[in-house]
């Protein structure tokens, strides 16, 4: 496992940084997320048979009809959860292959992960076990109820795209709390930033993007 984790060729540390610099090239500026995104060995979270095409600035498929994000849709969705501060607690919907939970788990306290695939959820925990993140706790559920036991969270990642934002999430936010999530619309998709206030949310518009829908109820 130790070989695996450092990688050879296409998955060794240097195909790596050169993804980061692409990264910052690309506009990203919060260096917290860039070095979390250098240490974590993201071929491990894809198919053997994909461990090659890891560190290219695309998506790849997980089976089950879901995807692995690129890595600079990641690093964007972690950059706006933070926003140049501090997290204590953050909540993300679709735990996928547990990449991007990887990435938030080295920046946060503590990330709680829901999954509504029982084999998607189960590969992401050995993943994450693999890369020994012990701050990290996965759920299997319906992402759209979100985990209000355990709330309110500085901040929610969704990692699918839904057609509103769900009220029952924005609920879980902290009063300034931001909600990172696509957006689809008649035009496709935007990253959107929907920050809890006083009176209910607000919700900025981003980058067109392209996600899984989001999907009710588990597997």
């Amino acid at each position: 496992m130790t070989a695996r984790l450092s990688g050879i060729g296409m998955t060794s540390q240097r195909t790596r940084l050169r993804m980061v610099e692409r990264l910052r090239e690309q506009g990203i500026r919060d260096e917290a997320v860039l070095a979390a995104m250098a240490e974590l060995p993201r071929h491990i979270f894809v198919d053997e048979a994909l461990a090659s095409r890891a560190y290219e600035d695309m998506s790849l498929p997980l089976g089950f009809g879901q995807t692995i994000s690129s890595p600079h849709t990641v690093a964007r969705m972690t950059e706006l959860a933070r926003a140049g501060g501090v997290l204590e607690k953050v909540l993300e919907i679709g735990t996928g292959c547990g990449y991007q939970t990887a990435v938030l788990a080295k920046l946060v306290k503590q990330v709680y992960s829901i999954e509504r695939l029982a084999a998607l959820l189960n590969r992401a925990r050995r993943h994450l076990r693999d890369v020994r993140l012990l701050n990290v706790h996965l759920r299997h559920g319906d992402g759209l109820l979100g985990m209000p036991q355990t709330g309110p969270f500085d901040a929610i990642v969704m990692t699918a795209a839904a057609s509103r934002v769900p009220s029952a999430l924005v609920e879980q936010l902290k009063p300034g709390g931001r909600m990172v999530m696509p957006i689809a619309t008649a035009k496709g998709q935007q990253l959107s930033v929907v920050e809890r206030t006083q009176q209910g949310h607000t919700e900025r518009r981003m980058d067109q993007v392209k996600f899984v829908p989001l999907l009710p109820g588990v597997e």
